[in-house]
Order: C-alpha cells, then structure tokens, then sequence
C-alpha cells in the first residue's frame, strides 16, 4: 500500500509538471516511479528464486527495464502503478475472501472465569482442568467445550454453523467452544482441555489451511512459464522487426498478474464459502482434489444416521399411558450417567413430559436402575431386571417388541412399575433426515458412485443401505478393512471419504479427500481429514462439491482468460496499434477484471436454494410437531398390536383412543402443513408440483381416518367380534404404514431444508 501511494503520488506529480511546462522536472519524477517498480520487481524476482520458482515476476522487470532503457518514461511509471495496484489488489481479495477463516482466529478465548474456594477467578485458557466450574457471561465466548451445569442457555452458534437464530440449551446438553452466549449467564464443568476442544481444532485447521500451497497454483505457475517463454519471444521478435520501443509495448502488455492472482484470489474465496456453510477445508488443494472426485464412501454411524441412541417407539403392556410410562422412566433415569440414559430422558422432554426427582435409587452396572418415582417402585433395564426371568413367561406385547427390534437393528429397555413389567422402550440410531435428499444431490453434482463401509453389523448396514439408496454395502470392515475398501475404489476414480470416529481415520488420510464429521470435537477423525464438517448436518457434503467445483472451474476461467486477453494485446502491441502507455493501461484493466472474475467463488453455487428465514422457522416448528405426531404413532401401532393380545372391550377402549388422537391431533396437523408449510415450500421450489405428491398423502391420511371413524361408529359400543377386530387390526396397521412413511418422507425432503432444526429461540 506503502508502493501503491508512492508511484501514485510520482506519477500524478509528473503529469501536473509537465502540463505547468516543466517537462524535465516531470520526467524526473516518472523515472523516480519507474525505478521504485523497478526495484520492488527485481525484489519479487529474487524473492521467487529463493523458493525455488520461476515467476512471471521477470516480465515486468523486464518491461521496466526496458522503458528506463529506451526512455519511456511515463510508461515505466504507469507500469509501476500497475504493478503496485496489483499487488494492493491481490492482498485485498485475499483478504477480502479470508474473512470468513480469520475470524474464527481473531475470536479465540484468551482466559475464562473459573470457580475456586466459593469465588471466580479470571484464569489463562491454558489452566482449565477437566472438572472445572466455570462462569459464562453474557455475551462472552465459551472458552472450552463442556456441559451445560444448570438451568438453561441461549447460544449464538453462527460462527461454528452459519445459522444466525441462537439456539436454547438444557441443563446436561453438550456445549462447544467458541460459541456465543446469547442469554443470561450459565455454569459450565468443562469436559476437555482448552487445546483438547473444538473450537482450537477449528483453529489449528485454519491454520494449516492459510498456509497450504494448493497444487492448482503450481497448475497456474506451470501455464506461466510457457507465457514467459511466449512474451519473451514476441518481444524478441518485435524488437527484431522493429525497435525496442516495440520490444518494450509488448512487454509492458505481458505483464503477468492475471496468472500470479487469478487462482489464489479464487481458491481463497472457494475456502472461504465453505467456512460460511461450516466446513473447513485444509487448503486450496483440497477444494481442486474433491472437484475432481467421483466415488463416496461413507461410515455409518455418526455419519449417515444420527451417531446416538434415540427412543423410537414406547410399547406398553396396557397399564400405563406411553407418555406416563416414558416419563416414569426418564425421571428415575435421570440419577443414572448411561448412554441410553440420556436418550430416555430426552425422550421424556421432547414429549413435554414433567420428570420428578428419584428416591432411593439403586443402579448395578450391566443391568439397569431402580428406584422410587412419585410413590411408585420403578425398575429401567433389562428383562430379567424388571421381572421378565425365562422365555416362557414372557407375555406377547414383549415378545413382539423385541421381534420388532431385533428386525429394525434396535436395542430394547424394559420398564416395570411396581414390580409389574409394564412396557418397553425401543432404541435405535436414526438415519440423518437429510441423509437421503444429500446422496441425491451429490449424484447430481457428479459423484458416480456411493458405497457405504461400516464396522456395524450386515442386516443393520443392508437396512440403513437400502432406506438412502447406496450402490454397495460392505459391513462388518475393521479399520485396516475400511483402508482395503479406499484402495479398491481408487482403483475406479476418485475418491472421497466421509467418517467420524477413530476407526475411520486411516481411511480419511488414504482417501483422496477425507471429510470428518467434526462437528462433537476435533478427535483423530479430524486431524486425518483434509476437510471437517463443523456442523451436525450432512447436507453441507454436497454444498461443499458444488462449491468446489465451481471454484476451480472460475480459478481455471480466471487464468485462461487473462491469458487470453494478454496474448491479444501483445499482439496488438507489436503490430504498433498498442502504445507502451496505453498497453500498461489496458494491463490495469485486465488485472482487475481478472480478479472481479475469481472473487466469484465468494458466492454459494446458484443451484443451492435456501429457504427464506421466515420460512425456515417454519420448518422448524413443524419438525417440533413430528415429534407429537410420532407418538401418536407409537400409540397408533400399540392399539393395533393389542387388538391380539388383550380383552376386546380394552382394546377397542385403546382404538377409540387413537382415533381421539388423529381427529384433534394429526389431522390438524396436516391440515395446517397443507396451508402454511407447502405454500412456503413452493415458494422455494418455483414450483405446486414439488409439494403435489405429498398433498395427495395429506388426502389419503384423512380419508383412512374417515374410514376408521366409520368402522368404530359400525361397531358402536358393544364388544367387536373377530370380523371387527380383522378390519380394525388391518385399518390401524394401514394407517400406520401411511403416517409413518409420510412423515419420514416430510422430514427428509422439506423439514431437513432449514440450516438448523434442532429448538431455537428467537433474539431478545
């Protein structure tokens, strides 16, 4: 900038001399500028040969030289300015497009508040133990990651995800560093070290990522020696056939920036996209290696389903209500640190259950917990925990959950209340909602070929497989396996690997681009990987490819076309149409528009449509509504199932139920959907046909309903006889089947489009 303002200021002070009639005072001050370019040239030239490169730095000392040498003097001081300008501009777009990476370093935590001996204490970042207590203020940044101690949070987590709506957190729930509080002040026990949490992770990726040299710069170097080879020679040619003023225009116009800018201005911005949808990506060389890929493997756990146990069905032996007999679970599961734990409990509370504090609470590892919960003795665990001892006695509700979970893959928890086994709860690890509509968009940006390796078991990979629409399945792989799968697929093409835990990091490190699931922590997944997904959302895999492909085909564009336009106007110039100081101007022209052109990959690809914010936020509450609609559900199948196993008069008690449930809860439901949230969708689409096949589910859903309304008024209030409990067992298991798939379909292709579903609470 310093260069910038000098040959400037020299170059309008010869200019206004000259017109004042003082010609000589004013070429004094031209030669002054041309000897500062010629100076900072010969300094970048020398800079190139010690890193070992042959720059097109030479041409424009070269070009200075000669319009010293030959006394075109206003020439050599408009190159100067050029050059300047060039350099000025290329460290603009550079940092213009690393906004976005440097801001994450230039929010680092320095310190955090720490409770010691009843008071705080503002520590060093490097003191926080494991265990610590520490206070969050409003406003600061989450020093370390941990979990959430008391109450309640609201969390800016735009600088980690992109979504601008804070995000509310309970008490126990994860939180990772570097996120904002947006509310009141909360305690935190941190869970890990400061350079152990995700927000440093982030920040030793950035890091490596600013100082990679990405291979497709190399490309542009390699094209910038046959340049140099080419302008030299027209040079020599020109000054053959016509003089060194000749030789001097053609080498003012072959001044080389749109080579030296072109690529790194564009791979730059591609990293910087990337980060604004929350990927990371560990130099430019990644962005020109994954445009290139055309075979997916992908881990499954973690990756393509949710990575963590979640209660997907309640099945009750008749005593209790499901939502009771959840919330009796979830509130002694509260005293208990499992895994499996947890997913009851957050369960509970996405039901709206009211949990109450335990009792007497006894927990044998291996086995289950129990304990007293509103008065009543309630057991969570195994069969033989909660009284369900040998095969023979298990009663038929149990044995047909534990065939349904033993089909779907699932784990089984089972539920007695006082001594009584009363239900059990099943557990699976959902597939990602957005996890199909990604595999599908990523076919449509060029991937051939999707593979699905898992250390999991086969019946469970074949399921999962199936349900998103892999072209393979290799199940039960170790690590070493999964590295065997890499090196057989890049047989093919390309490859691009996608995992999330320590067993999959040989396999990201061999693959020709390995993204991680990083968005829990920066474990050894993320160090292998050559891009992180900072962000819970598998989606952000396909924007990042077509963020990717783009940026290289404008990095390729932006390097052609300069090429392009200096060749002809070198050409130009030794015809004799183009002046040495018309061509240092035309050359400033090209300079710019050159990096106008790369500064393109700042922006997303076209093809990647985002819901309006207003929008959004309607998908998001009715992702929170599928979460009622999904017990109801849970109750739809219970009633059919029991139409087997219990009294009539009970079960058709139980029909009457859920038929209660769909009249004042689904079908508003849906009704609503079909009013406020399709048109919000067509919105996005352009388009009523891209909401049309899923309206004619809205009409199939209540016409069943119609249906069983019909068949329970038929029945009326006496005891049904077999032909009714045949038409109401096939009825509900109908129904079941149409809900369930409608509202799964629903949530991969319209409820997974917002950046962010999980709650979010609006800004004070």
């Amino acid at each position: 900038m310093i260069l910038l303002a000098l040959t400037v200021a020299g170059l309008a002070l010869g200019g206004a001399l000259h017109l004042a009639g003082q010609a000589a005072t004013g070429d004094t001050s031209w030669l002054a500028v041309s000897v500062c370019g010629l100076a900072y040239a010969f300094w970048t030239v020398i800079g190139s040969f010690r890193r070992r490169r042959i720059g097109v730095d030479i041409i424009a000392l070269l070009a200075l030289a000669g319009a010293i040498a030959v006394g075109e003097l206003l020439a050599g001081a408009v190159i100067s300015v050029m050059l300047a300008s060039g350099r000025a501009l290329e460290g603009w777009a550079a940092g213009r497009a690393q906004r976005d990476l440097t801001a994450l370093l230039e929010r680092t935590p320095r310190g955090a508040r720490r409770y010691h001996d009843g008071a705080l204490k503002q520590v060093p970042l490097e003191e926080i133990t494991v265990g610590d207590r520490l206070l969050v203020a409003k406003g600061d940044l989450v020093p370390v990651d941990g979990m959430l101690a008391t109450g309640r949070a609201v969390l800016d987590e735009s600088a980690l995800t992109g979504e601008p709506v804070p995000v509310e957190r309970q008490a126990g729930d994860p939180v990772r560093s570097g996120v904002v509080n947006a509310g009141a002040p909360f305690d935190l026990i941190a869970t890990v070290t400061a350079d152990e949490s995700t927000y440093a992770g982030i920040v030793r990726m950035v890091a490596q990522a600013q100082q990679e040299q990405p291979p497709f710069v190399r490309m542009a170097d390699q094209y910038a020696i046959w340049f140099l080879l080419i302008s030299l020679a027209a040079a020599a040619l020109a000054w053959v056939l016509a003089g060194a003023d000749r030789a001097v225009a053609v080498l003012v116009v072959a001044t080389p920036c749109p080579l030296i800018l072109a690529a790194p201005v564009a791979l730059v911005s591609g990293m910087s996209a990337a980060a604004r949808r929350g990927v990371v990506v560990k130099g430019g060389g990644v962005l020109e290696r994954l445009a290139r890929c055309t075979t997916l493997l992908l881990d499954k756990t973690g990756t393509l389903t949710s990575g963590q146990p979640a209660v997907a069905s309640v099945v009750n032996a008749g005593s209790y209500a499901p939502d009771r007999l959840i919330a009796l679970a979830a509130s002694l599961d509260q005293a208990s640190g499992h895994v499996l734990a947890a997913a009851v409990v957050k369960a509970a509370r996405d039901r709206g259950c009211l949990l109450s504090t335990p009792d007497q609470v006894d927990e044998a590892p291996g086995l289950g917990i129990r304990g007293v919960v509103d008065g009543h003795q309630v057991a969570v665990g195994q069969a033989e925990w909660c009284g369900l001892t040998g095969a023979a006695e298990t009663p038929d509700w149990a044995k047909a959950a534990r065939r349904r979970a033993r089909l779907d893959g699932a784990l089984t928890v089972f539920v007695a209340i006082d001594g009584t086994p009363a239900g059990v709860l099943i557990l699976d690890d959902p597939v990602r909602p957005d996890a199909g509509r990604t595999l599908r968009a990523l076919r449509g940006s060029g991937i051939l070929r999707i593979v699905m390796v898992t250390g999991d078991r086969g019946e469970v990979a074949e399921t999962v497989g199936s349900i998103i629409g892999v072209d393979a399945v290799l199940a039960e792989r170790s690590p070493a396996e999964k590295l065997d799968a890499v090196r057989a697929e890049r047989q093919r093409g390309s490859v691009l690997m996608v995992g999330d835990g320590i067993n999959d990091a040989p396999a990201l490190a061999q693959a020709d681009v390995g993204v991680a699931m990083g968005a829990r922590g920066a474990g050894a997944s993320s160090q292998a990987a050559d891009a992180v997904l900072t962000v819970d959302r598998l989606d952000r895999l396909g924007e990042v490819l077509s963020v990717a492909r783009r940026t290289r085909s404008i990095a390729l564009q932006s390097v052609l076309a300069g090429m392009g336009m200096s060749l002809a106007a070198m050409a130009a110039a030794g015809a004799g149409l183009l002046p040495a100081v018309w061509g240092a101007v035309l050359q400033e022209g090209i300079d710019v528009a050159v990096i106008v052109n790369a500064l393109r990959a700042l922006r997303p690809p076209a093809a990647v449509a985002r819901l309006r914010a207003g929008d959004a936020e309607l998908t998001r509450r009715y992702a929170g509504e599928h979460a009622m609609i999904k017990a109801d559900l849970e109750e739809l199948r219970s009633a059919a199932d029991s139409l087997g196993f219990t009294p009539p008069d009970t079960a058709l008690a139980r029909v009457q139920h859920v038929y209660k449930l769909l009249v004042t809860q689904v079908i508003p439901h849906e009704s609503a959907e079909e009013h406020e949230l399709y048109p919000a969708l067509v919105r996005m689409f352009g388009s009523p046909e891209a909401t049309a096949t899923m309206s004619r589910g809205h009409a199939e859903i209540a016409h069943q309903v119609r249906r069983l309304g019909q068949l329970l008024d038929d029945i009326g209030a006496g005891p049904p006889d077999e032909a009714d409990l045949a038409d109401l067992r096939a009825l509900l298991y109908g129904l079941h089947a149409i809900l369930r798939l409608h509202t799964m379909q629903e949530d991969e292709s319209y409820l997974s489009l917002a950046d962010d579903t999980s709650r979010a609470t609006p800004p004070a």
